[in-house]
């Protein structure tokens, strides 16, 4: 069996953990806090898709604490690295697949020069050659409801693919352990162009969601709401398309798409509302940065930026 760990068992690592122990996997996760002790005393409880179940982990705020996994599931938030960095260093020298399950940009999408909104001194990436890595993209919605207790809504389905571009078994063998969990995973040939159309719909839907204070449906359905998102997510695309990693997309198409969605409150509102950092250098700092780097306007995208960092440090001082 496939020994895994999640680490930052959140509202998305919490339920992932908890669906792959119900179905039987060796699952041990990292948290923090009162979320920690109510997993070490309850389990996590879970509202899903799955149905509602509570499924028993091992669980520690230390990753060094919790043997040796197969597997390291990436599931905290990308900002969140320096707070981890201790604990996954010592996992550089041995055979531990890494996968990242984060939204933004993951430490491996650019590692020369590195992105210093996402790893400024490339210490990151050097921990993880991309023979290492499995990249991933989550289309699930989620939030903790009280410390143990995590809903997950807006489907099951994962995407896994290596970083090269090669079609090789690490991916495969994980997807095949997440189906076997009920859970819908694919392995798809270009990881790269499938973050970036999962990033160019978080930099148009998260900071507009903050802005505005609304969760997804009904700002997709104000006019001027949903204009504000279209317009950061035709910035983010124009960025890709001159990196070379995504072409043509309809922007119109992927909009619609997530307003038919179950209605969800975006996890950088979440975070605003909770008082928490926002994941601001890995959604929309890494795609101003490298807008930079291949000469792309994107005056839209730098003014969410400017407003939200202004309205965090308002909040945080509170």
């Amino acid at each position: 069996m496939t020994r895994i760990a999640v680490v930052g068992a959140g509202a998305v690592g919490g339920f992932l953990a908890a669906a792959l122990a119900r179905a039987g996997e060796p699952v041990a996760v990292v948290a923090r806090g009162p979320h920690l002790a109510a997993i070490r005393r309850d389990g996590i409880r879970v509202e899903s898709d799955l149905g509602n179940f509570t499924a028993r982990v091992e669980a520690s705020d230390d990753l060094r604490e919790l043997g040796d996994p197969d597997v390291l599931l990436l599931t905290f938030k990308a900002h969140h690295w320096p707070a981890f960095y201790a604990q996954l260093a010592p996992f550089a020298k041995r055979a531990n697949r890494v996968v990242t399950l984060q939204n933004g940009l993951p430490f491996w999408y650019v590692r020369e020069p590195p992105l210093r909104s996402v790893d400024p001194d490339g210490a990151i990436g050097r921990l993880f050659a991309d023979d290492r890595v499995i990249g991933g993209v989550v289309h699930v919605s989620g939030e903790i409801l009280a410390p143990g207790a995590v809903r997950q809504s807006g489907g099951l389905r994962y995407v896994l693919g290596d970083p090269r571009g090669e079609r090789g078994s690490a991916a495969e063998t994980l997807a095949d352990v997440l189906r076997g969990a009920g859970l819908v995973a694919e392995v798809g040939p270009d990881i790269r162009a499938t973050v970036w159309l999962k990033l160019v719909n978080n930099a148009g839907l998260n900071p507009t969601s903050v802005v505005r204070g609304m969760t997804i449906k009904p700002m997709l359905a104000d006019p001027e709401s949903r204009a504000q998102v279209h317009a950061l997510m035709t910035e983010a695309l124009r960025v890709g398309q001159a990196m070379g990693v995504v072409s043509d997309v309809d922007v119109d198409a992927r909009i619609a798409y997530a307003a038919r969605l179950n209605d969800v409150k975006t996890s950088m509102l979440q975070d605003y509302e909770r008082g928490r950092p926002l994941e601001l250098d890995p959604i929309l700092g890494a795609v101003i940065e490298l807008a930079r780097r291949y000469g792309v306007a994107v005056p839209r995208l730098k003014s969410a930026y400017d407003e939200l960092r202004i309205r965090a440090t308002a909040e945080s001082s509170k």
